[in-house]
């Protein structure tokens, strides 16, 4: 959902075009169940595209549904989707998008380890995780505690494990309080 972001100059697509979604991916790989590095080293202009629009409709679908979540009325942070209805499609053809499953295998000297196989691409894998992941986040009550931030001019959102959390990140924190002050010490002069 974090690939629009904000900062002085405005916001934010991380996922502008194709490249910067491969290179999202690369940098999240860690994140991952899936060797999504080898496969975007090889891919051709149109899966990378392929892989582009999927992801985009997939975060739409989030940003949409984190709205609904929490109430979030931030014109910054509005998705390109409207309709919740049409962001639970897309989020569930993203997770349906490509079957998943685990193997164990053997390294050279025996140990065993757990590897994610897919019956379509990398790519297809990592972003139907990431869609079983959103899933898992917006049905369980672990999605009461998404929230947006409300930092001036942020349009992230965050899970709140701490009962005192109210920003996505300690910057967001220090920018509402000096809103706050700014305010409080203008309003006095006026």
């Amino acid at each position: 959902m974090n690939t629009i972001w904000a900062n002085r100059d405005g916001v934010h697509d991380a996922l502008e075009t194709p490249q910067q979604t491969a290179d999202w991916l690369v940098a999240v790989a860690d994140c991952l169940d899936v060797a999504v590095e080898v496969e975007l080293d090889s891919i051709s202009a149109a899966r990378l595209r392929q892989t582009w629009i999927l992801a985009r409709d997939l975060r739409n679908a989030m940003r949409r549904l984190a709205a609904e979540t929490t109430a979030d009325h931030r014109p910054g942070a509005a998705s390109d989707l409207i309709d919740t209805g049409r962001a639970l499609v897309e989020l569930n053809k993203a997770a349906a998008h490509a079957p998943r499953w685990s193997a164990l295998e053997l390294f050279d000297n025996g140990a065993p380890r757990r590897s994610t196989k897919t019956g379509k691409s990398a790519t297809d894998a990592a972003i139907s995780q990431i869609a079983d992941e959103a899933i898992a986040l917006f049905s369980a009550a672990f999605g009461l505690a998404l929230r947006a931030c409300q930092a001036p001019g942020c349009v992230l959102y965050f899970v709140k494990q701490h009962p005192r959390r109210e920003w996505c990140s300690a910057a967001c924190g220090n920018r509402a309080r000096v809103a706050r002050h700014y305010q409080r010490h203008n309003i006095t002069r006026d």
